[in-house]
């Protein structure tokens, strides 16, 4: 593998004169309403399926892994959709009003199945949108500023997840601790993004990729994704093997005696340093290597895990979710930025559905694992295991170093 082959992970392209176009700040506020949607019902979610539907935590892992998996899946063929008919924004939109539609089966969920199928449903409408929303905000972001899109797009969605919980927890105190109350509240933002979306994001011109009816994924354009493309799914595969779902920081927090209204303070902490630290590192990434990006954002993910595997107080619980955070912002704008540029602009929409998938399946065997091993080992183990997958990001950004370096001498 030649040096240049790793050009959309490693380094930003040349500095020219560009701005982001409005409808990148406008998706961001999209992101933000569905996000605070999903986290005044995804902070309270485990507690509630352990507490008052008598689910396991092994129950938990499965649900959530699954969830993820179903959206990774459906997110190759709307990404490849996309690509076809050479508009985003109809499937994006579709997206969005499936995810607000589903919602309403969690405030009258009686059973842990129910949970799962309102998951599945939600996560089915975040399939549909993700492939094709990142692949109209690549369409409408120039290369060089690429990483600044993505950043600022993740900085507006984060602020979703803070203000949700922090609306949860209020709620929750005032109604004595009235989960079904909160799951219908929650539904209004949800809605809310689809007026936003559809009034106010202006897509590019329609302009058809594919030349002829055929299956929307063929092997030829497969080929197309050269070995920049594969090295960065193959890092944020791992990425996800060692970041499992965010509901076990939920869990952790419960677990240490947290009462139920309150431990959606965990996702307020962790989105408040994602939100902050996702634009400045977006930038960042625009202008310095990104694997050494890459290999900060692994080493903080270790530090999360082993900091969430001891924590046995409030304020340890908090330090880890804080760190869990600052590595989302590290990490994700950049992943966002490198699968844009590695991919061709007609197979774009495809690129983002495979790097979802990868990191779908990922975190669905990441979240049955981590259930597994907190059920017979303790939250402990779950997590030490996290911060061992970090580590093989940063030995894999080693060992490619290494090898450069080997070869230009």
């Amino acid at each position: 593998m030649t040096t240049d082959e790793h050009d959309s992970v490693r380094i930003a392209p040349e500095k020219e004169v560009a701005c982001l176009s409005p409808n990148v700040a406008v998706l961001g506020v999209v992101s933000l309403l569905m996000a605070m949607s999903s986290a005044m019902i995804y902070g309270l979610l485990p507690v509630f399926l352990v507490t008052v539907l008598g689910a396991s935590t092994t129950t938990v892992g499965l649900i959530e892994g699954i969830a993820e998996a179903t959206t990774s899946a459906t997110k190759i063929f709307s990404g490849a959709a996309s690509d076809w008919i050479g508009r985003r924004k109809p499937l994006v939109l579709l997206g969005y009003a499936l995810s607000a539609v589903n919602k309403l089966l969690f405030p009258i969920a009686e059973s842990a199945s129910t949970v799962l199928i309102a998951r599945i449903a939600d996560r089915v409408g975040k399939g549909v949108r993700d492939a094709p929303r990142d692949a109209l905000l690549a369409d409408m972001t120039p290369s060089i500023i690429r990483g600044s899109g993505f950043g600022l797009r993740f900085a507006l969605y984060t602020i979703g997840p803070v203000a949700g919980p922090l609306v949860a927890i209020a709620l929750m105190a005032m109604s004595g601790d009235n989960f079904r109350l909160v799951f219908w509240i929650a539904l209004l933002p949800g809605f809310a993004s689809i007026v936003v979306l559809l009034i106010g994001v202006k897509e590019p011109p329609n302009q058809r990729f594919g030349d002829e009816w055929t299956h929307p994924i063929r092997k030829h354009d497969l080929a197309l994704l050269r070995a920049p493309f594969w090295w960065a799914i193959a890092i944020a595969a791992i990425f996800s093997l060692a970041r499992f779902s965010p509901a076990f920081l939920v869990l952790k927090a419960h677990d240490i005696g947290i009462d139920a209204a309150f431990v959606p303070i965990i996702f307020v902490i962790m989105y408040s340093i994602y939100s902050a630290a996702a634009y400045p590192f977006g930038i960042l990434a625009d202008h310095i290597d990104r694997r050494l990006q890459l290999g900060i954002g692994a080493v903080i993910l270790v530090n999360a895990n082993l900091a969430l595997a001891s924590a046995s107080t409030i304020w340890m619980a908090a330090s880890g979710a804080a760190l869990w955070g600052l590595q989302m912002g590290v990490t994700q704008g950049l992943l966002s930025a490198a699968i844009a540029d590695a991919a061709p602009e007609r197979l774009r929409g495809t690129a983002f559905g495979i790097f979802d998938l990868a990191v779908g399946l990922a975190t669905f065997t990441a979240s049955t694992g981590a259930g597994l091993l907190w059920t017979f080992g303790g939250p402990a183990d779950a997590f030490v295991a996290g911060a061992a997958l970090a580590a093989v990001v940063i030995v894999m950004l080693l060992f490619q170093l290494a090898a450069e370096h080997i070869r230009s001498e």
